[in-house]
């Protein structure tokens, strides 16, 4: 085989592969340099799932007449020019790949026009041939618009997800940067529905009641500051605003990374947060936090992927550290203490006295009951032992592991029984045992194929993510097949009509919001 240089369409559309994965990164890539251009105001309509349009609008700086052609070569930026640029970025943008990516696979319409231009400049390109080139009428800022997305990429289209799917992703993106940037205000529109719009009045928490809902973000608290910076450490601060313990979810969808100002994807900090609230939430709960990371940067390497999405930190210990200690000192300090019922104090004298009774009653209530059954040790009972003499047969089945007869003493923070047993002290977690008898409950009903619902006396209305609505659409026939009863009611909100049986005692909000992060995990 002969060694030949690939042609510019071909190597065009590879590296496009590389930077365009989905509708979502189009979007990613088209706000990024919004923002970059200094854009107050960024409107994104999406319609069938990106993959039919994707319109783009800022009032930023604007692309000179002159240079408009030049911003679909590969490698045109006007973030680097130098080298050494490398070593300290601070834009979001600086590949100079993401327009010319793009272009190669669709068929993208550009309207711009700078500050100082009487006249604006609209470009057409079809798979990254410029088509038409005019002078038209256009407000200062730029608005870009990509129609058939994939056009010329069939396998990649092939691949792409349901258009629910897609939304979800989208709505996802455009939430965390209108997070990011509070100051900036942000509209999404999909499928001629306005899925979010922000004031950009500058403040996190009129974001957050936007995206989360007013309820959800009244329990959400800033982060404080970072202690005072070592000399032998980076200058790091962290803020941001995380959730009470009492608010968690299912799943750590919710935990949104920002590093001078650039959302990414790490695990290791998404688990700095989440270690930050050891021993306040019960195992298989996280926080919903949004956390803002800003250092010097040359500490941070954002040249690791075209996507921009992962970054490499000169001290990732510190940046562990930083935020870990951030979150952790914010939630002792301002989380309200719980209460502690109060109950018996263990040790004192009669204690020995009030084994010994349980011991005797549990005895007794066994012989009572006619099972010829003594106790092996805490929580388990021995099989019952035939007569002499009879005629064993077949193993009888062992009986389920149980315990003996206790008396409840008091409850610890709403989250442990406390009883007292022939043994001793017994800590029972009363949330994983309810669970576990809501579990075999469903379970009983659901080999029936009769699962119950309990209607509501009036329907209550669940605010949800705009990522959460998308979901719920495409996922309407599992929340039925459940013994959920919903249906849209506004932009974000859907009326809750019925439940499980097996949930109608808890809140009803809480059961939706725990089925949809079940359905996004795919359990």
């Amino acid at each position: 085989m002969t060694i030949r240089i690939l042609p510019p369409d071909v190597a065009a559309r590879i590296a496009a592969g590389e930077v365009v994965e989905r509708p979502a990164s189009v979007v990613k890539e088209l706000i990024e340099n919004a923002l970059d251009a200094g854009a107050s105001a960024i409107a994104v309509e999406v319609a069938g799932g990106g993959k039919r349009l994707i319109e783009v609008g800022d009032n930023g700086s604007g692309i000179r007449a002159d240079e408009a052609e030049l911003a679909f070569h590969r490698y045109a930026t006007s973030k680097l020019t130098r080298v050494e640029d490398l070593d300290g970025i601070r834009t979001l943008g600086f590949r100079g790949e993401a327009l010319a990516s793009i272009a190669a696979v669709s068929r993208l319409t550009l309207v711009t026009r700078a500050a100082d231009e009487r006249g604006g400049t609209r470009l057409r390109l079809e798979g990254g041939e410029i088509v038409s080139r005019e002078v038209v009428g256009a407000p200062q800022g730029t608005l870009v618009t990509i129609e058939n997305l994939f056009f010329n990429v069939p396998a990649r289209l092939k691949f792409l997800k349901k258009d629910a799917t897609e939304r979800k992703q989208v709505a996802a993106l455009v939430s965390r940067y209108a997070m990011a940037y509070p100051g900036v205000r942000f509209s999404l529109v999909q499928a001629g529905r306005e899925a979010l719009s922000t004031a950009g009045s500058g403040s996190l928490q009129d974001v957050l009641s936007e995206v989360y809902g007013v309820d959800t973000a009244a329990q959400m608290i800033p982060i404080e500051s970072s202690s005072p910076p070592r000399d032998d450490l980076p200058a790091i601060e962290v803020w941001g605003l995380v959730s009470l313990p009492e608010l968690s979810r299912n799943n750590r969808s919710q935990i949104a990374l920002f590093v001078n100002g650039r959302w990414i994807q790490d695990a290791s900090l998404t688990y700095a947060v989440v270690r930050a609230y050891h021993t306040l939430l019960m195992q298989g709960r996280f926080p919903l936090a949004v956390v803002m990371v800003d250092l010097p940067p040359e500490e941070v390497d954002v040249n690791v992927h075209p996507t921009k999405a992962e970054v490499r930190f000169r001290r990732p210990d510190a940046v562990f550290s930083a935020v870990q200690r951030a979150v952790r000192r914010t939630l002792v300090d301002q989380a309200p203490a719980r209460g502690v019922s109060e109950g018996v104090f263990w040790g004192q004298p009669d204690w020995a006295a009030r084994r010994d009774r349980l011991s005797q009653v549990t005895q007794e209530r066994l012989g009572q009951a006619a099972l010829d059954l003594s106790l092996d040790r805490p929580g388990q009972v021995r099989q019952q032992q035939p007569p002499p003499g009879a005629d064993v047969g077949a193993p009888a089945p062992q009986p389920r592991r149980s315990l003996p007869m206790l008396r409840v003493v008091g409850q610890v923070g709403a989250t442990y029984i406390v009883a007292e047993g022939p043994q001793g002290l017994y800590l029972i977690d009363q949330h994983a045992a309810h669970e576990r008898v809501l579990y075999e409950q469903f379970m009983a009903e659901r080999a029936e194929q009769a699962i119950h619902s309990q209607e509501l006396l009036e329907p209550l209305a669940v605010e949800l993510l705009p990522e959460q609505m998308a979901l719920l659409e495409e996922s309407l026939g599992v929340l039925h097949a459940a013994g959920f009863v919903v249906e849209p009611f506004g932009r974000n909100t859907v009326q809750l009509r019925a439940l499980p049986v097996i949930a109608a005692g808890g809140d009803p909000a809480e059961a939706l919001l725990a089925a949809l992060g079940e359905i996004e995990c795919g359990e």
